[in-house]
């Protein structure tokens, strides 16, 4: 039976790869069934269903296990709006390096980084410096009647007042370039290389080597989504092919920043189809699960384990089956803990919080309106939670429209883009 898994480990592991990262057979056999046993007998990291990638790769798709494990993740995105994913081929070490790079990069002085700054292309490649961006949910009345129907104890911290976010941002896009001329060419360009050359030599291979290594792993759980809903496996990974994807960390500065209950990033959504993290040094991300409405903050286990949130994109392919999931980043008590710790520990090193991102989106021209089938399952699950005492709001309208012009809705909604 294990020659059997190696052999077909090694044929299916390709299916999903967009880069040269490859992997050693026999040794993700043994991750494989170390991760069944974890997943069979440990209480789930943050009460979130554990999604097998390797399961999915080792296995042939039309089998009954790769076929449960893909409703799993479906059923995972629309009854949380996350899911953690295992995938064996990703290195923990690559993100070290990359959170290293990343912390070098922004103690830079601010005319360094302001260098890398591309606001006349609504800063979709290159650096955003930090109140800047500002978080839609503070003046947006849907996302506003959300936080007034969570429990007065489970709502984010308040962001009534709040202006511009404090942290930065890189936008390294990752995209296949299209064979067609694309309407959008604003959310498609060339990336910026920092000037630095500390940085700059290490820039584009560390940020290739990780950003590929999670684009890879969200590839391919769009897959196992679409067959988990009961579409072909293609349906979402096609429709972003050629996605304006990007690896996308935040930066903030814990120096200035560190004080608890300091609101780094505010409560919202993403605007992509699927947002996955690697892990931070830092803890402050929370999460809200759509089925309970509690305040999860967020433990992503050491090793191959990464976070994945559904999207604004993903709701409106889905006619609100699949919510997206509102998060922020906070400074609770755990990461000032970790600031002290830090301190000791790493002396030297910038006290800074980086976010480990990466962006999957759908294709900018790519027709974004609800699949019927969806959106009749969203409908009648609205109706169940209702008879549950559920309330999720007004009914949401979700008009067809290309994928580039929802982008740049939202990208006005947060001060990114000139209206």
């Amino acid at each position: 039976m294990l020659e059997i898994i190696l052999q077909r480990l090694s044929r299916n592991s390709k299916r999903c790869l967009t880069s040269h990262h490859w992997v050693n057979p026999r040794r993700e056999v043994l991750r494989y069934q170390a991760v069944r046993t974890m997943a069979t007998t440990h209480e789930l990291p943050m009460d979130l269903p554990i999604i097998d990638l390797d399961l999915f790769l080792a296995q042939p798709h039309d089998s009954p296990g790769v076929a449960a494990e893909c409703r799993k993740a479906a059923e995972a995105l629309v009854t949380y709006g996350a899911l953690l994913l295992h995938d064996s081929r990703v290195s923990g070490r690559d993100n070290d390096v990359f959170l290293d790079l990343l912390e070098d990069y922004f103690a830079q002085p601010g005319d360094a980084l302001k260098r890398d700054e591309r606001p006349e292309l609504s800063y979709q490649i290159g650096a955003t410096l930090e109140n800047t961006e500002k978080p839609k949910c503070a003046v947006d009345e849907p996302c506003l009647d959300v936080i007034k129907r969570l429990a007065p104890d489970q709502r984010p911290l308040d962001i009534a007042g709040h202006q511009p976010d404090p942290k930065c941002r890189f936008f390294w896009k990752m995209v296949e370039k299209p064979p067609y001329e694309t309407e959008f060419p604003g959310l498609n360009v060339e990336n910026v290389v920092p000037e630095a050359p500390h940085i700059r030599q290490r820039w584009a291979p560390t940020m290739n080597q990780w950003g590929n290594s999670m684009k890879n792993a969200v590839s391919c759980l769009a897959e196992m989504a679409a067959a988990g809903l009961g579409l072909p496996e293609s349906t979402f990974k096609d429709a972003g092919r050629y996605g304006p994807h990007v690896l996308a960390p935040t930066s903030s500065d814990l120096q200035k920043y560190g004080q608890k209950d300091t609101i780094l990033a505010g409560f919202h959504t993403d605007l992509n189809f699927l947002t996955i993290h690697g892990r931070s040094r830092y803890p402050g991300l929370h999460i809200w699960a759509r089925n309970t409405g509690k305040r999860i903050p967020v433990k992503i286990p050491p090793g191959n384990y990464l976070l994945v949130q559904a999207g604004k994109q993903l709701e409106h392919l889905t006619g609100g089956l699949v919510k997206a999931g509102y998060h922020e980043v906070v400074v609770n008590d755990k990461t000032v803990e970790t600031i002290e710790r830090r301190k000791k520990e790493f002396p030297d090193r910038p006290l800074v919080r980086i976010s480990s991102t990466f962006f999957w989106h759908l294709s900018s021209d790519f027709e974004l309106k609800p699949i019927p089938e969806l959106s009749e399952r969203a409908k009648k699950l609205r109706i169940e939670q209702l008879n549950l005492g559920r309330d999720e709001g007004e009914e949401v309208e979700y008009p067809a429209m290309k994928v580039g012009q929802q982008v740049q809705s939202e990208l006005r909604h947060i001060a990114l883009m000139a209206s």
